[in-house]
């Protein structure tokens, strides 16, 4: 039979719609795909809320959602249907015929081709321009809680007479709303210039009119609107002029008015906003008359006045009326900027005293008063905390999984007596990279939390220079009696962990073996819910929190668990000082947080950059303020902050009870801050002045400790923070912590002190202390000594460099530094002391065979004295003030030569000689002569132990000498 196919044989596929299963299929999935989306936007949403529920701070968080939503949609909605309008009377305005030309027929096309998607089309736009502009306002709640809720300042500013309150609160307000308002004036203007074209309203290449007469109109209202908005924007830079910020000869920071501010941009400004407002007017008035001429030609004046009258003619001013007698006539400018500046930085009560800085030999009547006086004056802080943290680490660390912060902190504890002392203090806190087996279980089930503090004694150390502790071993005991010594919330624990479920953690391991524990406390969020525990396997991208059989009944997830992480997160609106520290209050330890309300909106206060003015030669990552690129022109530490190291509770108190900055969020969040009188007497006995206002107050105080405009005006009288001398980083000194009396105190306060010195000199300027004690009546006193500029005291550098430059000192640090020693150098504590400064510097060895450095000498230097070097400072100041013979060769004080002993003169020789081997040993290497240097070796060698055994016989006591190596 014939084929009757002319196909290839075999079974025809029909390619038609799918099956309704594979439908079903399809649709299924894609259902499932956009409900997983939903669930992962979901559950950032949801731990979100769970978090801030678990700290009891879920109004901050409602409080800010509802904000940033109301936001959204008011100003999305606003800019929506402005464009949405203007677009839709473009369309309607359009021309019933187009012009027959080629432009108008191009045209044509793309209007047909539009034509069944306009509505489509003009809801995607206006959607689009809704979604930006909302989420650009939601970015502002934190301007629009403080327009809403702002309270006065109760002082004005000296030029327009408005209160402070406007300055901070309303003027960035209104600045938010005209900027707001250019924005969708351009829009709607862009939007139905295009609608015009594309309908033929507008035309550029056609012939005859290039407008028809409604676009016309509806064009010059929109560019009236936004000349209207120039008017205003003139009008508010009027008041703009107070927060200004502009160079000056002797403040590069400089904020407020200046003489060509109010004499030329002021009344230029006014003149433009009438000029801005006829402009408008004009444009307005096309809706009558047709034509651009006129809108055109004051537009045209607008700008040609903003250039001659708002540019030209203050520079005019400037150059002809101010800069011939510039001093003269910035003068009551000067003085308001210096007001306002101290006001805004609290240092408006500084107190500048004129100190002798007596820098002569100290005679014999002077030595056993001054020697008295050196024991009551200060108590000196020889366990630098920034040193000692290796000690710490070494001999109390007791396992690898824990760790000690590499600065520790200088806090007061009462000693067995009942006495106040300074005490240096640190957490063992977990240490995740010290964990033998990392896996899920080991990393967050089992390692989840630190154990004790430990406490030493600030002012002296043990036989053997390490540090002397109050408080030690673990568990920890000693003088800080019985506390919760587990320590979930810390500086170092950075991760999650999942607590108090069937798996149990590691409490902590001594010799008799592993202890374990399950968390009792009430921190965390709660994972028995299955939704928590999916929007958390989402949320942190771990699966195994879904399904694993270690989290059940009882299991809370930590996370969020630094001390500056809580409190920045349920108080946004605060910056965080950054430096935390632990105390042991009531049975507890309790992170302590300072936190500071900021402005950059202050009038005349010249501004300054935290990062900037808070880094030193110690900060790093871990201790950078928060937010540390914030211009800031008015802080106040208004808050003191409290973290509970075991539960993770967040308590804010009210610390400054005047600002008004604190009293605006306070409205804003009512209940999330405490009262000041609910500070507990204990937790006041350890709150302290905050080092990062302090270094912002200091910066500043190198020039506005000036109050006279003249001298403000020439800079003669500038200071500058010194580089610290004991580290190579030529960041600035860091201020110090010790307890201490200025000259018109009767007894010590725990103060924090730094020194200035004159601009690009290194002699001593002035010393600054202030009252850090929060039980003190004179809390946040800033006390000034200041040094006469005849007087070449010595500063940080110098008397650093007068101690490395002793032969004798550099003689026995030579000695301690054989073999692989390092010598480390702890802080320089600078003290007034009979009308003359005293320097302190501990000298730590690391020994070659010891992985932290331990205390082994003292220098001390006073006056115009030789300095000295010790084995206590006890003895160190004896010899300083004559009343002891130097144990090192030192010239006796006083000014006298001295003969130094013989033996000093063979340890002289046998370093001359050790030099030499040294040189020889590097030019037989140069050579590669190995039996040369050998033998160089061999010399070095007998040459240091020569000078060890003669420095061991010029010590009259017998001690001393090569230590620790």
């Amino acid at each position: 039979m014939p084929d009757r196919g002319s196909g290839p044989s075999g079974p025809r596929i029909r390619v038609g719609r799918p099956s309704r299963r594979a439908r079903t299929l399809l649709m299924t999935l894609g259902a499932l795909a956009v409900l997983a989306m939903l669930f992962v936007m979901f559950s950032g949403f949801w731990t979100d809320w769970l978090w801030y529920r678990s700290v009891h701070y879920s109004s901050v968080f409602t409080t800010t959602l509802w904000t940033k939503i109301g936001l959204f949609f008011a100003f999305g909605a606003v800019m929506a249907l402005a464009v949405g309008i203007n677009i839709w009377l473009a369309h309607r305005l359009r021309p019933p015929l187009s012009a027959m030309s080629v432009e108008q027929q191009s045209l044509d096309r793309y209007r047909m081709s539009i034509a069944p998607f306009k509505k489509w089309a003009l809801i995607v736009v206006t959607a689009v321009i809704g979604l930006i502009s909302g989420a650009s306002a939601s970015g502002e709640w934190r301007t629009w809680l403080q327009w809403v809720n702002g309270v006065q300042f109760g002082q004005k500013d000296p030029q327009f007479g408005m209160d402070v309150a406007f300055y901070v609160f309303d003027l960035p307000w209104y600045r938010f709303l005209l900027s707001f308002g250019f924005a969708g004036a351009v829009l709607c203007l862009v939007a139905a210039a295009l609608t015009h074209y594309l309908y033929g309203g507008l035309r550029l290449t056609s012939p005859g009119s290039r407008a028809t007469a409604a676009a016309t109109g509806h064009l010059s209202v929109l560019l009236g609107l936004f000349v209207s908005l120039k008017a205003v924007a003139y009008w508010l830079d009027r008041y703009g002029l107070a927060v200004k910020s502009s160079g000056l000869r002797s403040a590069d920071n400089w904020t407020g008015l200046r003489y060509v501010d109010a004499h030329a941009y002021l009344p230029a400004k006014t003149i433009l906003f009438f000029i801005a407002a006829i402009c408008a007017m004009l444009f307005f008035a096309t809706l009558w008359r047709r034509t651009w001429q006129l809108p055109v030609i004051g537009f045209g004046l607008m700008v040609l006045s903003a250039v001659l009258i708002g540019g030209l003619y203050p520079a005019i001013v400037q150059k002809f009326q101010v800069q011939p007698n510039e001093a003269s006539k910035e003068a009551p400018y000067i003085k308001q900027n210096i007001k306002a500046t101290r006001d805004a930085y609290g240092i408006q009560d500084s107190e500048v005293t004129p100190y002798k800085g007596n820098y002569k030999p100290v005679g014999k009547d002077d030595s056993q008063r001054l020697r008295d006086e050196a024991d009551t004056t200060a108590s000196m802080r020889l366990l630098d905390p920034n040193v000692v943290s290796p000690a710490f680490q070494q001999q109390q660390q007791v396992r690898a999984f824990y760790q000690f912060p590499s600065t520790l902190d200088v806090d007061r504890y009462k000693d067995k007596n009942g006495d106040e002392q300074d005490t240096v203090i640190g957490l063992r806190e977990l240490n995740i990279a010290g964990i033998p087996d990392h896996n899920w279980i080991n990393d967050h089930f089992k390692y989840t939390h630190g154990y004790g503090a430990v406490a030493a004694k600030g002012t002296e150390t043990d036989s053997g220079g390490g540090p002397d502790y109050t408080e030690s071993d673990l568990p920890s005991k000693g003088q800080l009696g019985r506390y919760e010594q587990r320590v979930y919330y810390g500086e170092k624990t950075t991760q999650y962990s999942i607590v108090g479920g069937p798996q149990k953690e590691l409490d902590y391991s001594d010799d008799t073996g592993e202890k374990s524990y399950r968390y009792t406390g009430k921190s965390g969020v709660n994972l028995a819910n299955p939704i928590n525990r999916a929007a958390y396997a989402v949320a942190f991208g771990e699966p195994q929190i879904l399904y694993s059989g270690a989290i059940g009944d009882g299991s809370r997830i930590l996370y969020n668990r630094t001390p500056k992480e809580r409190v920045e997160a349920v108080a946004p609106w605060l910056t965080i000082d950054g430096d935390a520290y632990p105390a042991v209050i009531n049975g507890r330890i309790q992170w302590i947080v300072d936190a500071y309300t900021t402005s950059n909106g202050y009038p005349y206060a010249s501004r300054t950059t935290l990062g900037d003015t808070t880094a030193d030669s110690l900060t790093d990552g871990q201790r950078a303020v928060v937010a540390q690129q914030n211009q800031v022109n008015y802080i106040r530490n208004s808050v003191k902050a409290t973290v509970d190291a075991y539960d993770g509770s967040v308590k804010l108190y009210q610390w400054d009870t005047k600002d008004p900055v604190l009293k605006t969020w306070m409205k804003s969040f009512p209940g999330t801050v405490k009262k000041k009188s609910d500070i507990s007497p204990q937790l006041k006995e350890h709150l302290r002045y905050p080092q990062d206002l302090f270094k912002v107050q200091r910066q500043l105080l190198t020039t506005y400790h000036v109050t006279d405009p003249g001298t403000f005006y020439s800079g003669s009288e500038r200071w500058q923070v010194p580089s610290d001398p004991t580290t190579k980083s030529g960041n600035a000194v860091p201020p110090y912590y010790l307890s201490m009396k200025m000259p018109d105190q009767k007894d010590q306060a725990f103060s924090l002190t730094t020194t200035f010195t004159p601009n690009k000199k290194d002699n001593l300027g002035a010393f600054m202390a202030v009252d850090a004690n929060a039980t003190s009546p004179d809390y946040g006193r800033i006390r000034l000594l200041k040094l006469p500029a005849q007087t070449p005291v010595p500063g940080p550098k110098l008397a650093q460099s007068k101690f490395n430059s002793d032969p004798t000192i550099a003689n026995e640090l030579n000695i301690l530094k054989r073999g692989d020693s390092e010598i480390e150098y702890g802080n320089l504590l600078t003290v007034p002391l009979g009308g003359g400064l005293l320097y302190v510097e501990p000298v730590y060895l690391r020994g070659a065979g010891t992985n932290y450095p331990l205390l082994k000498k003292v220098l001390v230097s006073y006056g115009d004295s030789k300095p000295v070097l010790e084995d206590s400072l006890g003895d160190a100041l004896n010899v300083v003030f004559g009343k002891k013979a130097p144990s090192t060769g030192t010239n006796p004080p006083g000014g006298g030569t001295g003969q130094q002993p013989p033996a000093n003169q063979t340890v002289q020789q046998a370093l001359n000689d050790a030099e030499k081997a040294y040189d020889e040993g590097e030019k037989a290497l140069e050579r590669r002569d190995l039996t040369a240097y050998d033998a160089a070796k061999k010399k070095l060698k007998a040459a240091l132990d020569r000078a060890a055994k003669a420095s061991q016989e010029a010590k009259p006591s017998g001690k001393g000498g090569a230590s620790g190596g």
